[in-house]
């Protein structure tokens, strides 16, 4: 069977035109999982900010309503992840390469390529508030000059600005919190009543913050100088690790952070069932799967912070497109080999997309738990205290969360676990970025896409300047939650784009040999079209909706 390699961009080590690494797929339990680790690199990179920061924040705001919306973000993605990792593995060519096949416009590379690029460069956000909550933590653990630990002491503008709409709110009898449902009402002035005595206690500090911003001074946050220090010796732990780390150096690290931390947050998701102020009852978790959606209050919309949620949660855009880097970088596109005719070709394939197959569903298993962790964590301690986690204040008001079940042990616990994961997080994704990047240099022909000395030179060079970038974003004052829910919205959007990938390769490109069953048809269907609604749903304020009206549609 002739096949086309004209878009090929792997480099000779990972190319399956090399038949000397031909191997045939395992055949017991035991011998399938010895042969994971992909899937488990992309956990590492997923249980961070999606999960510790904007799945938290989408329990935090909404309560339980949005658990059907978790559960489904982790899951239907997973078919598209497959999809995509079948069509590179079979075919011997990266992702970017095969999406760059797609029909559709084309300036100098196709249009899903142009896509990728907006993603990326949002995403540089992303990860800038990532490293950012590296420092954070650091900064609270050990702190240097302990100037960043003083500006948190005190509530943010936002917060002491509500606190006075409330109070007025209150006197007045009306106003928003007249209009909330008693149990969210109880929730908010629960919160509210948590900020009255955090004023008060502060008051001998920094004097009475809701008397200032009532006579209309604003109450600026200072530039801290800890958290940046500590989020740069995370970037230089980072460029140091990738500038010569490889394959199983990057796997190995992203299961010993990811382990580390997922189980502390399940473990204090099962001590807070156990106790009578923060258990979530059977009928509340039921709730939460009725597919219904919150109403904004306050000045929140829950649902959009969902929507940037389902786009960051599980696999997301940057992950599927990692993913099949991965795979070949494990060596599976090299052990199938170049496609041909032979029946023993077909065989040696089927055997490892079902290794690819127990890889992704393993590794959705495991985020799929610390996501909801995350979640019930968020709905069981900061909806019912009122709190939202937001700006430099992210990780001191996400660690309360771990408060009621470790006391004053909760700020270690906390904090060395995420420590973890946000690292794991940076680690793992400045690694696929540097890949992609490289490859996308390739596309454009601007290096050698068959030198195996330039491929490792562009990765290099990546992998030692992307964290730097990411660094100078943080440093300029950006808000890591903002920045992780903007990248959410960009992913979100480009998904559906992914999925239409995926049915192009699955319909227009498969080897007939290796065509799914209709099952697989049906979920890889629903999962395109989960996709869809999620992608335009989460763009029709901001993006699509402007549009239309600016042609007159609406």
């Amino acid at each position: 069977m002739a096949d086309s390699y004209d878009l090929d961009t792997l480099p000779p080590a990972l190319d399956p035109r090399d038949h000397a690494d031909v191997v045939e797929p395992p055949q017991t339990l035991l011998g399938v999982l010895g042969r994971l680790g992909p899937g488990l690199i992309i956990a590492g990179s997923i249980v961070g900010s999606g999960e510790l920061i904007a799945t938290t924040k989408t329990g935090a705001q909404a309560g339980i309503l949005l658990l059907w919306l978790i559960i489904i973000g982790c899951i239907i993605k997973v078919f598209v992840q497959i999809e995509l990792g079948r069509y590179t593995m079979t075919h011997g060519v990266t992702t970017l390469a095969a999406l760059d096949t797609v029909p559709g416009p084309r300036l100098r590379v196709g249009w899903m390529i142009w896509f990728w690029l907006a993603m990326m460069i949002v995403g540089f956000g992303q990860l800038g508030g990532i490293v950012g909550g590296v420092g954070q933590a650091a900064a609270i653990a050990v702190p240097i000059s302990g100037d960043y630990l003083a500006a948190v002491d005190r509530p943010s503008q936002k917060e002491v600005a509500d606190f006075v709409q409330r109070e007025e709110d209150m006197k007045s009898g009306g106003g928003k919190l007249a209009a909330l449902a008693p149990e969210r009402r109880e929730r908010v002035l629960r919160g509210h009543r948590q900020l009255a005595a955090r004023l008060t206690d502060l008051q001998s500090k920094h004097g009475d913050l809701a008397a200032r911003v009532r006579g209309g001074e604003v109450l600026i946050d200072p530039w801290t100088w800890d958290d940046k220090v500590w989020a740069a010796l995370a970037t230089l732990l980072t460029m140091g690790l990738l500038y010569r780390g490889r394959y199983n150096l990057i796997q190995n690290l992203s299961i010993v952070l990811v382990v580390m931390f997922t189980f502390i947050t399940i473990g204090n998701v099962i001590s807070l069932q156990r106790t009578e102020q923060w258990h979530i009852s059977g009928e509340q978790i039921l709730s939460g799967l009725r597919f219904r959606l919150p109403d904004a209050a306050e000045g929140i919309n829950p649902l959009a912070t969902a929507l940037a949620t389902f786009g960051i949660i599980g696999v997301g855009a940057t992950e599927l497109f990692a993913y099949p880097y991965w795979c070949l970088e494990k060596g599976y596109a090299r052990f199938v080999g170049r496609r041909t005719d032979d029946d023993a070709w077909a065989a040696r394939a089927r055997g490892w997309m079902r290794v690819m197959h127990y890889d992704a569903f393993c590794s959705m298993v495991v985020y799929t738990l610390a996501t909801l962790a995350f979640f019930l964590m968020g709905v069981a301690v900061l909806y019912h205290e009122g709190l939202d986690p937001d700006g430099m204040r992210m990780v001191t008001t996400l660690a309360r969360a771990y408060v009621p079940v470790f006391g004053e042990y909760a700020k270690w616990l906390f904090l060395v676990g995420a420590l973890a994961v946000l690292y794991s997080t940076f680690l793992v994704a400045t690694a696929g970025n540097a890949r992609m990047w490289a490859d996308c240099t390739k596309l454009f022909g601007l290096i050698d896409s068959q030198s195996q000395r330039v491929h490792d030179r562009a990765v290099t060079a990546y992998s030692v300047g992307l964290p730097v970038l990411c660094l100078a974003v943080f440093a300029s004052g950006v808000n890591p939650v903002r920045a992780i829910l903007l990248a959410g919205v960009m992913q979100a959007l480009l998904l559906p784009m992914l999925g239409c990938g995926a049915l192009y390769f699955r319909y227009r490109r498969t080897d007939p040999r290796l065509r799914p069953s209709p099952v697989w048809d049906v979920a890889l269907i629903v999962s395109v079209a989960g996709l869809t609604v999620a992608g335009i749903w989460g763009a029709w304020p901001d993006l699509i909706a402007p549009c239309l009206r600016m042609v007159g549609l609406i």
